[in-house]
């Protein structure tokens, strides 16, 4: 039983850390690590004199998680006094003096902690209120800053949310550069109407000026009423990878501007090209439907790794940005697959860029689409 406590421990050990609760995962392994050492030498009850010496620095480690759990709350804090008295139990074990009614004592009292702890854990993280009480901290730290968190470098609004997307929306309409999920990985954005925005971007990325920048739009009716001078071919191609992560490289041309390109003309894209693609996301097509259509480039400094978390936009990027709509995981860890549909009538397609979507799955899409 002692070992399978043992074992108990470890596992709220884990799962202390995957909830990001170092000190209580911190203590939880201690306590498994204890717990399985005294069931040990239990079941052996020969020689232990080698585990004298681990039980003295179990009591002093134990000590320093006591001081730790007294800043959280009580629970936490007699579990870790009744785990000092079962340390005391183990090093007077190891040396042959231990009473039988105090080992029994204290495993009692650990029990009771423990099976309270547990329910009142459990109790109150179903139904999101305090049901069973934990106790305040005995030790608390004075700082100045409000819930003792550093604040956040940029506005930075849940995407669920409504008055979070018009957020986003109007800092982008004033010429913002802000965060944003899309399909794949996360995105920088700049409304197309700001130039300067675009340009803000560049050195946001510390991007290179002759890498250009594609635009996103929410739907290809938006692309038709443009009237760009695209083939039947095209148009069947688009209309099978749209929405999704695949950009498709076209001619560019005043049609643009019908668009709602606008100022940012001259930014986007190449002198003769244009990367535009349509978004398989809900909430990145709503707000271009707020901003029109956005220029768009991955939320990394160049030349390093993309951003799949809006946690990682902030920490690398925020303190540039005015804003992050914050989305959680991105559905992908690459970004977009990019082809060339310039001369698609001429000689087919190329792959520029092999991203989320293999290019084998790309060029069986133009095949079947040509054959057609």
């Amino acid at each position: 039983l002692v070992l399978i406590g043992g074992f108990v421990q470890l596992l709220a050990g884990f799962l202390a850390f995957r909830k990001y609760d170092h000190l209580g995962g911190a203590a939880f392994l201690t306590f498994s690590a204890l717990w399985s050492s005294y069931g040990v030498t239990r079941i052996l009850a020969g020689n232990t004199e080698g585990f004298t010496a681990g039980s003295v620095a179990f009591l002093v480690l134990n000590a320093f998680l006591i001081i730790l759990a007294s800043s959280f709350n009580v629970v936490l804090l007699c579990l870790t006094l009744a785990m000092e008295l079962l340390i005391t139990c183990f090093l007077l074990f190891t040396l042959e003096s231990l009473p039988l009614p105090f080992e029994i004592v204290v495993l009692s009292i650990l029990s009771i902690i423990c099976f309270y702890g547990t329910t009142a854990s459990l109790a109150n993280c179903m139904f999101g209120k305090d049901l069973l009480m934990m106790g305040p901290p005995l030790l608390t730290v004075q700082s100045s800053k409000k819930d003792g968190e550093d604040p956040l470098p940029c506005v930075c609004p849940k995407s669920h949310l409504t008055s979070g997307l018009r957020t986003i929306a109007e800092l982008l309409n004033t010429g913002a550069v802000c965060g944003v999920p899309t399909d794949t990985v996360y995105a920088l954005a700049a409304s197309c109407k700001h130039p300067e925005a675009i340009e803000k971007v560049y050195r946001i990325k510390d991007r290179p000026q002759e890498k250009p920048i594609c635009i996103f739009i929410s739907n290809l009716e938006q692309l038709r009423a443009a009237a760009p001078p695209i083939s039947p071919l095209l148009w069947e191609f688009m209309e099978n990878v749209y929405p999704g992560g695949i950009g498709c490289i076209i001619q560019k041309g005043e049609w643009l501007k019908k668009l709602g390109v606008g100022a940012g003309y001259s930014r986007v894209g190449t002198q003769d090209s244009i990367m535009i693609r349509v978004p398989d996301l809900t909430v990145l097509v709503h707000l271009i439907d707020m901003t029109g259509p956005l220029a768009i480039t991955s939320a990394n400094p160049s030349g390093e790794v993309d951003s799949t978390h809006h946690d990682m936009v902030i920490s690398r990027l925020g303190h540039k940005l005015e804003g992050v709509l914050c989305d959680g995981e991105s559905d992908e860890v690459v970004a977009s697959t990019v082809v060339n549909c310039t001369k698609i009538d001429e000689s087919g397609i190329t792959i520029v860029r092999e991203g989320c979507i293999p290019a084998g799955q790309v060029m069986q899409i133009f095949e079947r689409v040509k054959n057609r």
